[in-house]
């Protein structure tokens, strides 16, 4: 989400004078002349607090054209700075910020959203679930997030798998929070013995770890994923890596055959769109997820990927086998990827806004 953060206010700063109120420590990764005040992430509450202190601030003295929160979390203090300084007034929403169950979440939170100009969303699922909030269509903008597309050494590929021990077994990679709507427990328990069973040297390297402080997360640690491993007797067929540096994880990409991306559909915990899939697809390695929320967005059934019914695990692990007995042209994914560009990102939320 930090990375979104940064593309929208690069975006916006093409065309306008943009000063952020953001988290310590942001001011040394904004593009240039993007001014900015910071304030403390945590508690919650002095976050909250000194952000509508600061909105209001800026309200006055910068006096803006168009008012933004990055979130729904931060909509209030940006409905109420665009109505001091008469600015229009947006926010980007991602799916888990329009279900948060909590009572003054949806008494006070969700009634400032509704009030807002225009609503930018980030996949046609959660449009689905800002109408049902009680948002007019007519104020909702889709708007996929965007995705870098590199180029890598041609010895990438080989460098992760020597680095790393996997020499020439199927690679499966499982990249993102470990939460329980990521699902790997679901995979680990249900899906990768019946892989494992035809393909016996395959293996999960698993890159991610359990999110501290996140809004609503239900993590799964790593602990009982890998005894949910052994549980089902595929521990030798699992590899937690946890986080990796941009430049480790890129060749990770690259180097494997298939990106798994078993989302579970469950009540308020939305998947609002699906980077990993998208970032996987930039280097060409295909995803098989079921066909949940926003990920029917980030993965095109065929071209970037397979789609399965939710929950259908054998026809999962069906598709993850059909990729490795005839894979999918790198080039072919790559070029699904291409349509998600950040410049494209960049023009189209200008565009949502009204400011092209």
């Amino acid at each position: 989400m930090e990375r979104l953060g940064w593309h929208i206010v690069k975006a916006f700063s093409e065309s306008f004078h943009v000063h952020v109120i953001g988290p310590e420590g942001c001011g040394k990764y904004l593009p240039r002349k993007v001014t900015c005040t910071e304030v403390p992430l945590r508690p919650l509450g002095i976050f909250l607090g000194k952000t509508a202190l600061n909105a209001l601030r800026q309200a006055v003295g910068f006096k803006p054209e168009i008012t933004f929160a990055g979130s729904g979390l931060t909509a209030p203090m940006a409905l109420v700075a665009a109505r001091l300084s008469r600015s229009r007034s947006y926010a980007y929403v991602h799916g888990l910020d329009l279900v948060v169950p909590r009572t003054v979440y949806r008494w006070f939170w969700l009634p400032c959203l509704r009030l807002l100009d225009g609503i930018i969303v980030n996949s046609r699922a959660t449009f689905a679930i800002a109408e049902r909030a009680g948002i007019a269509s007519e104020r909702i903008r889709v708007v996929h997030p965007g995705v870098t597309m590199l180029e890598l050494e041609a010895r990438a590929a080989s460098w992760f798998r020597s680095a790393y021990g996997v020499g020439d077994r199927p690679m499966l990679l499982s990249v993102g929070r470990l939460t329980r709507r990521k699902g790997l427990m679901h995979f680990v328990a249900r899906v990768l013995p019946t892989i494992v069973r035809k393909k016996p040297t395959a293996c999960l390297y698993i890159v991610g770890d359990v999110p501290r402080g996140a809004l609503m997360a239900e993590a799964e640690e790593p602990e009982d994923i890998l005894r949910a491993a052994r549980s089902a007797g595929v521990s030798k067929n699992v590899c937690w890596l946890g986080h990796l540096p941009d430049e480790a994880l890129q060749k990770a990409y690259a180097a494997s055959d298939v990106h798994v991306f078993p989302v579970q559909d469950l009540p308020n915990d939305p998947e609002g769109f699906g980077m990993v899939a998208l970032e996987a697809a930039a280097f060409g390695t295909p995803t098989v997820a079921y066909a949940v929320g926003g990920v029917v967005d980030a993965v095109a059934d065929g071209v970037s990927g397979f789609l399965v019914a939710p929950g259908d695990t054998a026809a999962l692990a069906e598709a993850v086998l059909s990729l490795m007995d005839k894979p999918m042209p790198r080039e072919k994914v790559r070029r699904f990827a291409e349509g998600f560009a950040w410049p494209r990102f960049n023009k189209a939320i200008v565009r949502a806004v009204g400011a092209d």
